[in-house]
């Protein structure tokens, strides 16, 4: 049972990891800006940014995975 706890964790998009994917990218996107303010206050305005859409990304993934019961209901009734 452990092995299919850690497959199932494997699947999905923690805020986590999507905070970090999006923070690499924007702080790779935003360098030419890294030197017009300080360093400290660059990171923490992407570490900001970054948690705000690491919640959207994480819900987006698991509702894309997610299939509508009214879609399965119509598949149904239209193979029938």
């Amino acid at each position: 049972m452990a092995g299919s706890g850690k497959k199932q964790l494997e699947n999905k998009v923690t805020k986590k990891e999507a905070r970090k994917v999006v923070y690499e990218k924007l702080a790779g996107a935003l360098a030419e800006f890294k030197d017009t303010v300080s360093e400290k206050k660059f990171r923490n305005k992407l570490k900001k940014a970054s948690k705000l859409f690491a919640v959207d990304i994480a819900k987006a993934a698991r509702s894309s995975k997610r299939i509508p019961k009214a879609s399965t209901e119509k598949e149904v009734l239209t193979a029938q």
